[in-house]
């Protein structure tokens, strides 16, 4: 844990900074972009390739079920874990060797989507797009774990703001940086860019040291005398969960990965339909909502790893959960306002600068849950556990929003987080958290 300045010690704010430039760190902002790179290429880039093909929208809608990968990537990542690759993981270690296959693959299967005809046969389009999405949440099996284990404590803040940086980065250049390209020399030269750009991780991954991990203790029951599948099986698979499992206080540690975002995520999911409703248009969504957007969440990004290693994860936890909280309250005043581009500035100012802080925070949280043997299966599980609060739950947002004005909805969303701050202050005295 970090440990705060001696009294009287006096804080220069610059010297703050200055985390965010050790080597450690601005790898993972390196690899932070490789792993933001790809989804936009199977998302909105991928939906506007596709409409201006021709390709119905209802087909459209079903591409994206191609995301899949990324929700339950946790099902495949014992194997990224602790299977080894022939000759590669010798050369390169157990990390290093899954993130250049990983990679390796995606960039080729970007180039395929690229080269695929979506207009007169959809279905091999549809079919490397899932190769896309499955390749790219192993790369990200990796990273997460590649992050946790090279980071000491005290750069997990500084570290989960970078990875955001990097990600958010990354999904602007295969977004607008793609849409660029392929107006001026088509989709298939701006998928090959896009398949280039993820060799930048790869070379991270070859230029820079395996993290060190003790060796994973295989489990020593009657399971492993039955045969090295049964045992490997029991070491890769059983003993992430068991070891998690055996913890103090494991299903309040998942019930609060699943509401500290809650509220943020059902104010999010109804965002856009309320812009719209308020009389903006497309282009004042844009500028405002994504690139002033985009800028304050990088901000707040920053300043949440600042705070987190500052005070301590426990602590900055809670404060940007609070600011997350009282951020759904600014929704609340643009309603009673109206249309207004100042108010909506202010609003996603302050929305979005507190969600970054929080999200920086709260992966520095899931960064520290990982025990070092079984990083990249627990870290797939609970960020997946994470994602079915951000998505499924937070689903339910748009019958509320058809039922309730737009103040007494945000208000409500405002109430879905105190449950939330309310369990990790009983999780903080309980298990005496620091």
């Amino acid at each position: 844990m970090t440990t705060p300045p001696a009294s009287g010690t006096p804080w220069r704010p610059w010297s703050a900074f200055t985390i965010y430039l050790e080597w450690r760190v601005v790898v993972i902002f390196l690899l932070g972009f490789s792993s933001g790179l790809p989804l936009a290429l199977t998302v909105s880039t991928l939906s506007l390739w596709l409409a201006e093909a021709g390709v119905s929208k209802t087909s459209i809608a079903l591409f994206a079920l191609a995301g899949a990968p990324y929700t339950f990537k946790f099902l495949w990542s014992p194997l990224v874990d602790r299977m080894p690759i022939p000759v590669l993981t010798r050369r390169l270690g157990q990390r290093r060797s899954w993130g250049v296959l990983s990679q390796l693959v995606l960039m080729g299967s970007i180039l395929a989507l690229g080269a695929s005809d979506p207009a007169r046969d959809p279905f091999w389009t549809a079919w490397f797009t899932l190769a896309v999405a499955f390749w790219s949440a192993t790369q990200d099996i990796v990273i997460d774990a590649y992050r946790v284990e090279s980071l000491e404590e005290r750069q997990y803040g500084a570290g989960a703001a970078m990875s955001v940086l990097g990600y958010r980065l990354g999904m602007v250049v295969s977004g607008a940086g793609a849409l660029y390209l392929a107006s001026f020399w088509g989709w298939f030269a701006a998928y090959a860019v896009m398949a280039a750009l993820i060799g930048l991780g790869m070379l991270v991954m070859l230029l820079n040291p395996e993290p060190l991990r003790p060796k994973a203790v295989l489990s020593s029951g009657p399971i492993a005398g039955q045969g090295r599948v049964m045992a490997w099986i029991a070491g890769a698979v059983v003993a992430p969960f068991a070891e998690f499992m055996a913890r103090r206080g494991w299903l309040m540690t998942l019930l609060f990965i699943l509401l500290y975002k809650f509220g943020d995520a059902l104010a999010g999911v109804m965002s856009a339909p309320f812009y719209v409703e308020l009389g903006f248009s497309k282009i004042e969504i844009a500028n405002v909502t994504k690139l002033f957007g985009l800028a304050a969440v990088l901000f707040g990004g920053v300043v949440g790893g600042i705070l987190t290693e500052r005070m301590g994860i426990t602590k900055a936890l809670f404060f940007c959960g609070v600011l997350q909280m009282c951020s759904n309250l600014m929704f609340v005043v643009l309603a009673q306002t109206g249309y207004s581009k100042e108010m909506l500035i202010v609003t996603i100012a302050f929305e979005n600068i507190s969600g970054g802080m929080g999200t920086s925070a709260f992966v520095a949280y899931l960064s520290r849950l990982c025990h070092v043997a079984y990083t990249a299966t627990q870290y797939a599980l609970l960020s997946s556990f994470m994602a079915f609060g951000r998505t499924l739950l937070a689903s339910s947002g748009g019958w509320l929003a058809d039922h309730l004005s737009w103040s007494t909805f945000f208000l409500l969303t405002t109430v879905a987080a105190v449950p939330g701050l309310v369990l990790w202050g009983f999780m903080v005295r309980r298990f005496e958290l620091k």
